[in-house]
């Protein structure tokens, strides 16, 4: 019995012991006293080149690393710009046809040149292409692929160096997009802005480029150095919104030996590619890339000194988000970016304590909503069991518009006469999108007034900014018009109750949409709206590509569609709705799917695109939105709000629309993540302390049996 004694325990302290660590991290142990960001990512990102690149999950990653001249100011709303590896703000000037410098205003305006500074103490992180010899050529560069067999990967280079920041490498990346070899996707819309580009790719394009071409070596005529921290760029007319793409990954600055080095026979099948390691001047740098498991960034030791921003929003201040004010940043060390493809194990490592937030680019929270969220008398609240946590929720408008939209040239729902337009308010009353968000998207949006969503200027918000045609202003809030109001408009338009009052046929439209993004409980739903108007809706379904042809064709009557801003300026909306943006017009893959043609609204677009940010531009800009919504061009539409959950330790997490290069902001208090992570995963040891004491119940009568046939040999 002593050693049964002894067993039971022993067992006991030891899993007694085990209470105080935690069994289940999937993270390996931290060593030394390294801040590190734990999360995730559910999409391998296909290009990591900033020529290349232009999907938001690949530019969690790329705005980490890289820095163009501009950035947003973490904080403020509506969306500053503000510089970023630039000294300040563009210097612009504008010259007419002979290059000579005009007033801004003058009708002689033929170019814009921009001129940029850059900060003197910027470095590259360390990295192979820099290294160096005692002789000081390149140390890597191979003639032959055989030379380089021993480097599978870029941790296998034992020698690195780095270097200054040049202007110099900034043009070298806009002769990249131009380049024909990269085939990036800014070469067309970049071309027509930019003086000699167009020029440039033909050059280039008659060229024998099997090897490496050194594009210091060609010279662009819009492209000029002036010194070591100056360039400038030229460009045709007046394009203000060029600031904002200075702001953006593409024109961030790739130095010619990143281009040399990933040159080198054998790397591109060996993934050893700027596409895949990214070299960069900003807070992080990769260090690890193998897109099925995990991707490791690590704190750049040559990042120029950073802060963080000392003002925001008026709210900022009580929700600590001012706490860091003037604080040198980065405040982590290293990101873990880890591979979940579902959903439940992400949820469950982050209620866990596992991640630090419930995600990162997507919010991750729509699969286990009702386990997140309830709706409070304040909107959208967080469940008890979220509460139970300390979690902070973090709400998100993006700058995005989804819509449902009328092809204008179709002719039952299509035409700018007054019926026309009356069907289309009709159908925009009777169709209520605060229904279907709340029903099919559990909250998960905000209804459109308009074409520009929050944060974007033009967006207004209070009884100002209420579209009057489908909303009233009632008690501080817009309310939809009553289905009796869209019946009025039908019969003015000449369908009273549904009906054309010349033939007494029912009106039938169709909807087109992708085959897989509608259930059919949605589309029960969508039958009613229009059914409440008399109104017969039938649906034609297709995958993406015959739904792009359709749209491409006109062959729509009504569809679905959104866009995510590139950058926050109405423009970039407005742009939507212009004449020759609409895929008949310009036979191309335009933007503008309704087909939408107003000889005032795409001369009102031209002024506007032209004029710089201001109340003169505001004036304009109202009056396209309403224009769009008298004439009811996009039927509905909502703006896409996500909810993004963090666990107590992790600060500084307000989202940002636009710029994805906050990472250097997060503050992780890594003392509480311990403690909560041995809470939350305290493992249950009384299920084994009753099963250990059942088998030894269970085994004790054949060993006190096996002891008296012992006994009774000694004897």
């Amino acid at each position: 019995m002593k050693l049964i004694t002894r067993i039971i325990v022993s067992v006991s302290i030891l899993l007694l012991t085990a209470c105080g660590d935690v069994f289940n991290n999937p993270h390996p142990p931290e060593s030394g006293d390294k801040v590190i960001h734990y999360t995730n990512f559910q999409l391998a990102p296909k290009h990591l080149d900033p020529a290349l690149s232009y999907a938001t999950d690949e530019n969690l990653l790329i705005a980490q690393i890289y820095e163009p001249p501009l950035g947003y100011h973490f904080l403020k709303r509506p969306y500053q710009l503000e510089p970023l590896s630039a000294v300040r703000m563009p210097t612009i000037e504008s010259l007419d046809k002979n290059l000579q410098v005009v007033d801004a205003d003058s009708a002689d305006v033929a170019f814009s040149r921009y001129i940029i500074n850059i900060k003197p103490d910027s470095r590259y992180q360390p990295h192979p292409a820099f290294a160096t010899g005692d002789d000081g050529a390149p140390l890597y560069l191979f003639e032959e692929a055989e030379q380089s067999e021993a480097y599978q990967t870029i941790e296998d280079f034992n020698e690195t160096g780095s270097r200054a920041l040049h202007a110099k490498d900034f043009v070298y990346q806009i002769k990249r997009l131009a380049d024909p070899g990269n085939k990036s996707p800014m070469l067309g819309f970049m071309a027509a802005y930019i003086v000699g580009m167009s020029e440039f790719t033909e050059r280039l394009a008659k060229m024998d480029n099997n090897g490496w071409l050194n594009l210091d070596d060609f010279p662009m005529e819009g492209l000029e150095v002036i010194d070591e921290h100056t360039y400038s760029v030229l460009l045709k007319g007046r394009y203000p919104q060029f600031s904002y793409w200075l702001a953006m990954p593409f024109f961030a600055p790739v130095p010619v030996e990143a281009d040399r080095f990933y040159q080198n026979p054998g790397f591109k099948q060996k993934n050893l590619t700027l596409d895949w390691y990214p070299i960069g001047t900003g807070p992080f740098m990769m260090t690890r890339n193998d897109p099925n498991s995990e991707i490791v960034l690590e704190r750049n030791p040559n990042f120029r000194k950073d802060y963080y921003p000392t003002e925001g929003e008026e709210s900022d201040l009580s929700t600590g988000l001012l706490d860091d004010a003037g604080k040198q940043v980065p405040f982590v060390d290293k990101a873990v970016y880890s591979m979940e493809k579902s959903v439940l194990p992400l949820w469950t490592k982050f209620l866990q304590g596992y991640y630090d937030r419930s995600g990162e680019n997507h919010s991750n929270t729509r699969g286990f909503f009702d386990q997140a969220f309830v709706v409070g008398a304040n909107g959208m609240e967080l469940s008890a069991e979220m509460q139970s946590h300390d979690l902070g929720m973090d709400e998100d408008v993006k700058p995005g518009v989804f819509y449902l939209g009328f092809n204008m040239r179709d002719p039952v729902v299509g035409g700018y006469s007054e019926k026309a337009r009356k069907l289309r308010q009709a159908l925009s009353i009777a169709y209520n999108q605060e229904d279907e968000i709340s029903i099919f998207m559990k909250g998960g949006a905000v209804a459109s007034q308009g074409p520009i969503p929050a944060g974007i200027p033009g967006h207004k918000i209070g009884e100002a900014g209420i579209n009057r045609y489908v909303f009233d202003w009632v008690d501080g809030a817009p309310k939809r018009k009553s289905i009796e109001t869209a019946r009025q408009l039908m019969e003015e338009a000449g369908y009273p109750n549904g009906r054309n009052a010349e033939t007494g046929e029912p009106l039938k439209v169709f909807l087109d949409n992708q085959s897989q993004a509608t259930s059919n409980s949605k589309m029960d739903w969508q039958r009613r709206q229009f059914e409440a108007l008399g109104v017969q809706l039938e649906f034609r379904p297709t995958d993406w590509n015959r739904f792009r042809e359709k749209l491409m064709t006109g062959n729509v009557q009504i569809f679905t569609h959104g866009w995510l801003a590139d950058y926050p300026d109405p423009e970039n909306f407005l742009f939507l709705l212009y004449g020759p943006e609409s895929p008949l017009a310009c036979n191309c893959d335009g933007a503008n799917n309704a087909n939408y043609e107003n000889e005032e609204y795409d001369e009102l677009f031209r002024q506007m695109r032209s004029m710089n940010s201001g109340p003169e531009r505001d004036v304009v800009v109202a009056k396209m939105v309403e224009m769009v919504r008298r004439d009811a061009v996009w039927m509905t539409g909502y703006h896409p709000l996500e909810y993004y959950l963090s666990n107590p330790w992790i600060h500084n997490t307000k989202r940002h629309g636009i710029s994805k290069n906050v990472l250097k902001y997060l503050r992780i208090d890594t003392e509480m993540r311990a403690q909560k992570q041995i809470e939350w995963n305290k493992p249950v040891v009384w299920p084994l302390l009753v099963l250990l004491t059942v088998v030894i119940l269970l085994f004790l009568p054949a060993i006190r049996a096996y002891r008296r046939r012992q006994n009774m040999t000694i004897n």
